[in-house]
């Protein structure tokens, strides 16, 4: 008998998770894993921050907690936490009532809610997303509805720094009530972002071509170790009057991987329209997964409204922000010391959890396959799969492959 699934034809390997499990596969005893995007400790290992093991016992013991179902649009100690973590506490938006949070299924979920939203609600048909950007980006807008996704320049990677002027120049050519998908910090891929002077020329254009920011926000105080800094640029398009979308992850700043902890903030113009608008993103959540899961949300409502515990989690990002900031001054050290051709001032340069080598295709192949060092074909490797055990081992392979395979221009 035939089957009615015959013509379903197989879908690409999604590239980070098809090398993870290579890497996990792989006996070689020098083995390296700079792919998927997950804190470690200097030990290769995951990491449970304290003040989340701490919560998680003491919700354990909590005989008055229970199991039953959220509200659709979530646990609202959660979401306000969330929107003044992201906005400020001072935020004239949040003062005024202009701003509010849905509780999503991570970052993730949040891009995809919001997206909905904004092509079925508003009737946005075009997005546009950094050249490069997070390969699940363009996904998740056309899979929400939008048919015409559009690339900004982002990149040089001849000058290993952002193509400001090519960025400036495709936002200029954008149509009007385009969608904006801008990394709030710690780019991904590449580990670079504006400056406060090029977010304010960003914000400029922006509002004089009528664009609409939908920022991405998974590294909030993971990037430098300071949450507010690393929500500059949020923040100002709030208070130039935007009105705008975020979405929120809580994966990497909590650890809270697969808990898919996130949070869509909207900020509005009108008061009046916050009751319609929340109608609808109640019905866009209902019709997809109807309402999020409650215990990382708890864990995270817990931290941030409580002073004591929000600072232990501030100093456990510092913590992980500071590992990797050594990391990658280490492996700069190293390959200079080494006499790597090349400069490698861009690896400090970046910031958060990624840096973009500029290594070649043909290099990041022959790394994986003769050193057993598994990294993605661009060239981005996460730094928190650099340790003080394999750092040196990491700088030789890099170096010897430049040697034997000249071909990048790094």
């Amino acid at each position: 008998m035939s089957s009615r699934f015959s013509g379903v034809k197989l879908g690409p390997p999604i590239e980070v998770f098809a090398l993870n499990k290579a890497y996990l596969d792989d006996s070689h005893p020098n083995k390296a894993n700079l792919t998927i995007g997950a804190y470690r400790t200097n030990e290769g290992k995951p990491w449970v921050l304290p003040v989340v093991r701490k919560t998680e016992k003491r919700m354990a013991e909590d005989d008055t907690s229970n199991h039953e179902y959220l509200p659709v649009l979530g646990m609202e100690s959660f979401t306000s936490a969330a929107t003044k973590m992201l906005l400020g506490h001072d935020s004239s938006a949040v003062v005024q009532g202009r701003a509010f949070g849905v509780q999503t299924l991570s970052g993730t979920g949040a891009l995809r809610v919001g997206a909905e939203f904004l092509n079925r609600h508003l009737h946005y048909t075009t997005f546009y997303y950094s050249k490069p950007t997070w390969e699940n980006h363009r996904l998740v807008f056309t899979n929400a509805g939008f048919t015409d996704p559009r690339e900004y320049r982002y990149w040089d990677p001849h000058k290993r720094a952002i193509d400001f002027d090519g960025l400036i120049a495709d936002l200029r050519d954008a149509p009007e009530n385009s969608v904006i998908i801008l990394h709030a910090c710690a780019h991904n891929p590449t580990g670079s972002d504006p400056t406060q002077e090029q977010w304010i020329k960003i914000a400029d254009v922006m509002k004089e071509k009528k664009l609409f920011p939908f920022f991405d926000s998974a590294y909030q105080g993971f990037a430098s170790g300071d949450p507010d800094k690393d929500a500059w640029a949020v923040r100002y398009f709030a208070q130039q009057g935007f009105e705008l979308v975020c979405a929120q992850s809580f994966a990497k700043n909590f650890g809270l991987y697969n808990e898919r902890v996130g949070n869509l903030t909207v900020v509005i113009n009108s008061n009046d329209e916050i009751i319609n608008v929340k109608s609808q993103l109640t019905l866009t959540v209902r019709g997809m997964y109807s309402n999020p899961p409650n215990h990382g949300a708890k864990i995270v409502s817990t931290v941030l409204n409580n002073e004591h515990l929000c600072q232990e989690w501030k100093d456990c990002i510092v913590t992980m922000s500071s590992r990797i900031k050594e990391m990658r001054q280490g492996l700069k050290e190293r390959l200079q010391r080494l006499g790597t051709p090349g400069t490698w001032d861009h690896i400090t340069q970046q910031i958060g959890m990624f840096s973009y080598t500029g290594l070649s295709p043909r290099q990041c192949e022959h790394l994986m396959s003769e050193y057993h060092i598994y990294l993605l074909k661009s060239g981005r490797i996460n730094m928190c799969g650099v340790t003080t055990h394999n750092i040196d081992y990491i700088a030789k392979a890099i170096h010897d492959t430049i040697l034997l395979l000249p071909e990048s221009k790094i």
